[in-house]
């Protein structure tokens, strides 16, 4: 006994009007390396902003961290400031 679907057609039955294609037909005519052609800038292009990226990252980072240890030092460097105290719980 076969079961039916009760939602009839699914979405890729209704929008997919071409045939499947075969999973041993071979994809594109090169192999894994590329030689140059129209694509060839786009990696490129890709690298240098992902590098300009990582850069800003960086620099944004290095300069938090600065912010940071600055405050840190500007507090104990204070001299007459508040002492820091132990911690509340028992043992520490």
């Amino acid at each position: 006994m076969q079961r039916s679907s009760s939602f009839g057609a699914s979405w890729a039955d209704q929008w997919d009007t071409g045939a499947d294609p075969s999973p041993r037909a071979p994809r594109g005519c090169g192999g894994a390396g590329k030689a140059g052609g129209a694509g060839a800038g786009v990696g490129e292009k890709t690298k240098a902003a992902a590098a300009a990226g990582l850069r800003k990252v960086k620099e944004g980072t290095a300069h938090g961290f600065q912010w940071i240890k600055d405050k840190c030092q500007k507090k104990s460097a204070g001299g007459g400031g508040k002492k820091q105290q132990g911690s509340e719980v028992a043992g520490y």
